[in-house]
Formats: C-alpha cells, structure tokens, sequence
C-alpha cells in the first residue's frame, strides 16, 4: 500500500494545516492584525499547500517530490512569520510549521 510511505508526512501536512488554520483566525482577533499582514497571508497559503499535498500523496501523485519540496519551503518561511510573533498560537503553529518542513523535505529526499 503506497499510502503506508508516505503517512508521517500526510500526517505532519495535515496538522500544519490546521494549526494554520486555526492561528489565520486567531491573528484576525489581535489588536495588532495590520502588523500581520504577512503573517496572516502566508498561513493562508502554508494551510492550502500543506493540504494539497496530503491530497497528492494519498493519490499517490506525479508530482509529490516537487509539491513536497515546495511545501517545506513554504512551512519554513510561514514558521519564520509567526516567529515574529510572541503569542502562544503564533508559536504553537511555528514549531508545527517546522516539524512539517522537515517531514517534507525527507520525503523529497527519499523519491
């Protein structure tokens, strides 16, 4: 079953859409929301990507090394976005970003 290969980054990609999901709405709420802007854009895009290449990897896709790739590159640059940030929900979804980078950067490596 090809799905078994790839289920810690399905996994890793679907938790860091939620928790994207989840600090998108939570940094709506701050006072200082025009100060994440950035922030707030780039967790849009990590969540969408994250799920799209869970989606791609459980079909076992063509293109599953690239969107894996891009995914991490992704992650990596929306953790560096919440690191900014010193709330629990930014840093939460920092570290979740990370840990997902780094599952999808193995899985690049290993196709």
């Amino acid at each position: 079953m090809n799905q078994n290969k790839y289920q810690a980054c399905i996994d890793a990609c679907n938790r860091c859409a939620q928790i994207c999901n989840e600090c998108f709405n939570a940094c709506l709420n701050e006072p200082d929301v025009n100060a994440r802007k950035n922030c707030i854009s780039i967790l849009n895009e990590c969540a969408q990507m994250c799920q799209m290449s869970s989606s791609l990897m459980s079909t076992n896709g063509q293109f599953i090394k690239e969107h894996c790739e891009l995914c991490a590159s992704i992650c990596e640059k929306c953790g560096a976005e919440c690191d900014m940030f010193k709330d629990e929900h930014c840093r939460n979804c920092a570290t979740e970003c990370y840990s997902c980078a780094e599952e999808c950067r193995k899985m690049g490596s290993m196709l």
